[in-house]
């Protein structure tokens, strides 16, 4: 299975939460790309964000922005 264009784009959402903090969160405005919005959403509906407009990462957005990171380094580091 390959990632879909819905997962990219939540993996790249994931990606710019603060990680420093667990006080930090988003905020996705309504005048940001439609993709996005949808991803926030999506994110919301499974539990990884506590609100459909970002808000912040629950516990298991913790763990899966942690994930995400450590693929990034390792696609990115050469």
């Amino acid at each position: 299975m390959t990632f879909t264009s819905d997962m990219i784009a939540e993996l790249n959402l994931l990606l710019k939460f603060p990680n420093k903090s667990l006080m930090q969160g988003l905020k996705i405005h309504h005048d940001a790309e439609p993709e996005v919005i949808a991803a926030a959403k999506r994110l919301f509906d499974k539990g990884i964000v506590t609100l459909p407009d970002g808000g912040y990462l629950t516990d298991l957005g913790h763990d899966l922005s942690e994930h995400a990171q450590v693929v990034k380094i390792a696609l990115t580091n050469k």
